[in-house]
């Protein structure tokens, strides 16, 4: 029971909407930058980089790995990332 009471008062001290509001932008942006990284980023660099190429598997037994799929989620982790970033520093300057 007092797991409950702890987190009513968090539910209660916390604004909840905000956090919601701001999941459901950090979803909405995390599609735009998958979008930005699929369509635009990649086929920048996969003529030059064949082995990133999206289209690129690894096969180890039975087992097979995307390289170029893994790549194109490791750049779109590191832009959202950075965006992050950017919105806490100014957060934190306005404080």
């Amino acid at each position: 029971m007092g797991m409950l009471k702890e987190f009513m008062d968090f539910v209660k001290k916390q604004n909840v909407v905000a956090v919601a509001l701001g999941l459901v932008i950090g979803f909405a942006a995390k599609t735009l930058i998958d979008a930005l990284v699929a369509d635009l980023i990649t086929p920048i660099y996969s003529p030059y980089l064949d082995f990133l190429n999206p289209e690129a598997v690894i096969t180890i037994g039975l087992s097979s790995f995307k390289v170029g799929h893994f790549i194109e989620a490791l750049i779109s982790f590191l832009v959202i990332l950075f965006v992050a970033f950017i919105i806490g520093k100014k957060i934190a300057k306005t404080k």
